[in-house]
């Protein structure tokens, strides 16, 4: 087998969304400033910058405003200010408007956009590319590389060209390794390396466990008379029970176009609930369905969410690099917002490997990285938001009444901290403690099958290929998720990669799993109650294709 090619850069950042991309900025404006050449690479697994970015998303534009001031001389696609905020409590027939001003700061919007987020991407891309960041979509850093004192040194990209059974086909191509002084992991919620290196510097010693939701969108064009640009809707109540953490987001872009979405928690512990359904069935609600109908239904997708908040943020460095974005967990569940907190987290993180590149240091800790984000605002607001998903996930009622109390009250700054005190793998009951959740049929106009919806995600995988869910074990997923919890995994999984099939007469049931079907969500490594599913990269440039999303 052929040797790898090897490229040296002074950093390599993995992920093209927006901690990677504000980062390779940040980094090569520095450069400019002080006159200190930095090579910077981004690699992207997906098709092309944006094609795996998915996010609601009403952004806040206090980190662009700082990375790149002239955003709007720019064309930044932020084209629809927010012009309206409604938050609506839903019972299963009702729906009930609280008047914004007892809303807490958190869930108003003024000043701030919405966008879509892999059409943000897609701008930023080229204003690192202006400043000499070189960007590789479609290879997936697929396997870390350790110096001989055990430092990372950088990524290589997966073999092309490896047929199912493992070995190499006539179109193999080795991958390529970027060796780097310092490596940032900017792969989203639930990165493969990142989850990797966690573990082996351990860097979740003293954190709370991670706990994730998984979101699920589409994004619509409704009828002209419908739509109001710049209208933010979010929901809570119905269709999930008092005792599952999740709601809706409805925001009306530019060019009557609306994006939908639902979040449910991955805490949740009736192995019977599928997100999918959830997601379906919301919009049928009295007070939603008005707005789709009529209209046409263009792009569906899911992403999991890094939710835990502050206390469950992981240590940052290690030695050759650190986590940034969503791949440490910077999101504000209480603002339902991460766009702006993983840019910053991205400056400040480039900000610290450029002092250390200018003393001639590589290799070491940032130590620099994880004090400046003490010191920033935004820890200042990690902090306020600390107690908002500790509450809510101990029930809408009980939840709301703490949260407002929390917000309103204290301002975030209440003399206590909350704390995570499972992980979502831990919290499934089984099958026998659990009621059976009988969902409706979709009516194909308002709401629609798994596999119609992966249709219209672009979703494509090489079918010859190693499968990128890989088992610890084969025999888990009946001998204990199916005897235990009805293999739950049908469920959970947004895009209907696993299925139980059974002979003829139905007997000898079997996990088959449909892995050109994934969208990258990663709920499965997350939710898998026996922590048997394994995700690992595919080929680059598979997955999803998202447009606008």
């Amino acid at each position: 087998m052929p040797e790898r090619e090897s490229m040296e850069y002074d950093v390599v950042i993995v992920g093209a969304g927006p901690a990677g991309l504000a980062a390779a900025i940040r980094l090569k404006q520095l450069a400019a400033e002080r006159g200190h050449e930095v090579g910077v690479c981004v690699l992207e697994k997906g098709s092309e910058v944006g094609a795996h970015i998915l996010s609601g998303a009403v952004i806040d534009p206090r980190a662009l405003n700082e990375l790149l001031p002239n955003w709007q001389e720019l064309n930044a696609p932020l084209n629809a200010p927010v012009s309206e905020d409604r938050f609506l409590f839903l019972t299963q027939k009702t729906a009930f408007k609280v008047p914004n001003f007892t809303l807490p700061a958190c869930f108003r919007n003024h000043g701030n956009y919405v966008v879509s987020l892999g059409n943000v991407c897609r701008w930023l891309a080229p204003q690192a590319e202006a400043l000499g960041v070189e960007i590789f979509p479609g290879f997936a850093a697929a396997e870390v590389l350790y110096g001989k004192d055990g430092s990372v040194k950088g990524v290589a990209t997966g073999d092309l060209g490896i047929g199912r059974d493992g070995k190499p086909t006539d179109a193999h191509q080795p991958g390529m390794e970027l060796r780097a002084k310092y490596t940032f992991l900017a792969e989203g919620c639930r990165g493969h390396l990142g989850k990797q290196l966690q573990e082996r510097f351990g860097l979740r010693a003293g954190a709370d466990p991670q706990v994730y939701g998984i979101g699920l969108k589409e994004l619509w064009e409704i009828k002209p008379e419908k739509h109001q640009q710049g209208l933010v809707v979010h929901t809570a109540g119905w269709p999930l029970d008092n005792d599952t953490y999740g709601g809706s987001f409805l925001y009306h872009m530019e060019n009557n176009l609306v994006s939908v979405g639902f979040v449910v928690g991955l805490s949740y512990s009736n192995p019977y609930l599928s997100p999918y359904e959830e997601f379906q069935r919301y919009k049928t609600h009295p007070a939603i369905r008005p707005f789709f109908e009529g209209g046409k239904r263009i792009a569906y997708g899911a992403r999991a969410i890094a939710a835990g908040g502050l206390q469950s943020l992981p240590r940052l460095i290690f030695p050759g690099g650190c986590l940034i974005g969503d791949d440490a967990g910077f999101l504000n569940a209480s603002r339902i917002k991460g766009s702006h907190a993983a840019m910053k987290s991205g400056m400040l993180a480039a900000e610290s490997a450029f002092t250390a590149l200018a003393a001639g240091r590589a290799g070491g800790e940032l130590t620099d990285y994880p004090d400046a984000f003490r010191a920033s605002w935004l820890h200042d607001e990690l902090r306020r938001a600390r107690n908002f998903k500790p509450w809510m996930s101990r029930g809408l009622f009980t939840g709301t009444l703490m949260v407002g109390i929390d917000q309103v009250i204290f301002g975030g700054r209440a003399p206590w901290t909350l704390h995570h005190r499972y992980a979502d793998h831990e919290t499934l009951k089984t099958k026998h403690e659990a009621r059976p959740i009988e969902y409706p049929k979709p009516d194909g106009v308002i709401s629609f099958d798994r596999l119609s919806s992966v249709f219209i995600s672009n979703t494509n995988h090489n079918e010859d290929q190693p499968c990128h869910l890989t088992l610890k074990d084969a025999a888990v997923p009946v001998k204990v998720n199916l005897e235990l919890y009805d293999a739950p995994e049908q469920r959970y999984c947004p895009a209907g990669v696993y299925e139980i099939v059974r002979d003829a007469g139905g007997g000898n049931p079997r996990l088959q799993i449909n892995a050109q079907n994934c969208v990258h969500c990663k709920t499965c490594d997350i939710k898998d109650p026996t922590q048997n599913i394994v995700w690992v990269t595919p080929e680059g440039g598979g997955g999803p294709n998202y447009p606008n999303m």
